[in-house]
C-alpha cells in the first residue's frame, strides 16, 4: 500500500493568473481541494516539497493529508498542470476523501518470473497493452503496484485481468470484458523463419 503524504497549504485570498503568478513567484504552487459535498477550498503549497513527493512515482495514487489552517484534510490527487517548457508544476487538483471513501486509481503493473516464462526463455518479448490497471479501491488501501506472474506464458499467450490476483478491496475499474495486459510475441528472427515458406520466384 502506498505511504501517506503530507503537506502543508495556506489557503488562497485572491483568484485568477495574476494571483496564481505572484504565488509561483514566491516558491508556491497554487491547488484546489475538492468534492466530499463541500465548497471548493482555494490553497498554495510549497513548491519544493510538492516536487520532492511528485518524484516519488507514487504521488497520483497517494493518500496526502493536507493541513490546513490546523486542519488536517486527506485528499487524493487528481490531476497536476506543468509548465510547457520547463516542468514545474503549475497547479493541483485534490479531491477531498471522506471516512471509507473508495477511489478510482490507475496503479502500475509489474511482471514478475520472466525467468520461467517458456515463451520468454525461448527468445520472445513481453509486449506489454496495459502499463496500468484502472481499479477501483478503499482510499486507504491503494496498492503501490499490481504484480502480474508471468510463469508459463508461451509464445502466443496473452494475459487476460482474469489471470490478475487483485488486492482485498481492489476490483477493476472495467468490468464488461476480459481485457488484455500483455502478450507473449515471437523475436523477429523466429517470425521470419517460420513464416518464410514461399520459394524464390526462379524455383521450381
Amino acid at each position: 500500500m502506498s505511504d501517506q503524504l503530507t503537506l502543508t497549504a495556506e489557503t488562497r485570498d485572491r483568484a485568477g493568473k495574476g494571483a496564481s503568478r505572484a504565488l509561483r513567484r514566491e516558491g508556491r504552487v497554487p491547488a484546489v481541494i475538492y468534492g466530499g459535498k463541500e465548497e471548493p477550498l482555494a490553497i498554495h503549497v510549497e513548491e519544493k516539497l510538492l516536487m520532492k513527493q511528485l518524484m516519488t512515482g507514487h504521488f497520483m495514487n497517494s493518500v496526502v493529508e493536507i493541513t490546513v489552517g490546523g486542519t488536517a484534510v486527506r485528499t487524493l490527487p487528481k490531476d497536476v498542470a506543468f509548465h510547457p517548457v520547463n516542468d514545474r508544476p503549475l497547479h493541483v487538483d485534490f479531491l477531498r476523501l471522506s471516512a471509507n471513501s473508495t477511489v478510482h486509481v490507475e496503479v502500475p503493473v509489474q511482471f514478475i518470473n520472466e525467468e520461467n516464462s517458456p515463451g520468454l526463455k525461448r527468445g520472445g518479448v513481453l509486449n506489454i497493452v496495459r502499463h496500468g490497471l484502472e481499479l477501483v479501491c478503499e482510499a486507504d488501501k491503494i496498492p503501490d503496484d499490481i504484480i502480474i506472474d508471468v510463469t508459463g506464458f508461451d509464445v502466443g499467450d496473452s494475459i487476460h485481468i482474469s489471470h490478475v490476483t487483485l488486492p482485498a478491496g481492489a476490483k477493476s475499474a472495467i468490468t464488461d470484458r476480459d481485457f488484455t495486459i500483455a502478450t507473449i510475441v515471437a523475436p523477429s528472427a523466429l517470425k521470419s523463419t517460420e513464416g518464410d515458406t514461399t520459394k524464390d520466384d526462379g524455383e521450381a
